[in-house]
């Protein structure tokens, strides 16, 4: 089983980027971890502890129903909306990828071209990272503390386990622009399609309070439906490679 790191600019970027195919990741028994950059404030109707929070319950909804190999989170708290390339940046990162709780074997990252400057620094902050992450004479910085809640790593999981360098780096989509993603590769993800919706409202904040933001979750929905059928599935998320994916066979093709 893989350890997979799914980066967020902020909380819930994750979730619509990718929501189905975390919940359907851990259910097949990888390990999941999602770290958020920032912590998303302000906006208008949130602040820090409850944005928190609302990211604790949406790894619930997408952890096995079953209580086991729960999706877990970090929390960085950069600064919402000033995130910049840094080498302290790509050494924070490296030390998620890095720590005992993580040990990242596939990172996700969101697709690096895009409107939002946070979603285009992180994606290159994490880029880089990877590269530092598997240095033998790099001094890790230490993270953060984080929430009081079990959805988050503890403080000894957040520990340099050392060098590290993930196998692969896959892009999700969770852009700004207004362009239909052009994708690599699609996963089916079937039957996952009311988990993903849960995980989103689940920022109450975002996507139920503010009323304007209330048809994001029903064009997830449809966009999910869109790349299903181009699988002959009834649902799919998209995603991105710049290197070549290996495989065994066509055993887990949609066909």
């Amino acid at each position: 089983m893989a350890r997979i790191l799914v980066i967020g600019p902020h909380p819930d970027d994750q979730e619509l980027g990718m929501g189905a195919t975390i919940a359907r990741l851990a259910d097949q028994g990888h390990t999941v971890t999602l770290l958020d950059v920032t912590n998303g404030e302000p906006t208008p109707y949130g602040d820090p502890e409850t944005r928190a929070q609302e990211a604790a319950a949406a790894a619930r909804v997408l952890s096995p129903t079953d209580g086991s190999n729960p999706v877990r989170r970090i929390l960085l708290d950069m600064p919402n909306r000033e995130v910049t390339h840094s080498v302290q940046a790509r050494h924070t990162i490296a030390a998620c990828i890095r720590a005992v709780g993580v040990q990242a074997d596939v990172m996700f990252l969101p697709y690096f071209e895009d409107a939002h400057p946070d979603h285009r620094a992180v994606t290159r902050i994490a880029e880089d990272a990877r590269f530092d992450s598997k240095l033998t004479k790099l001094e890790m910085p230490t993270l953060p503390a984080q929430p009081d809640d079990d959805a988050y790593l503890s403080d000894d999981e957040l520990v340099d386990a050392g060098p590290r360098y993930p196998r692969w780096l896959l892009y999700y989509y969770c852009t700004h622009l207004r362009w239909v993603a052009d994708p690599t590769f699609l996963l089916d993800t079937t039957g996952y399609e009311e988990r993903k919706r849960e995980s989103i409202v689940a920022y109450h904040t975002q996507f139920v309070v503010p009323e304007k933001n209330r048809k994001v979750v029903e064009w997830i929905g449809a966009a999910g439906s869109y790349f299903g059928s181009r699988i002959g599935t009834p649902s799919a998320e998209p995603f991105y490679s710049k290197e070549p994916l290996g495989l065994t066979g066509l055993g887990e093709l949609a066909l």
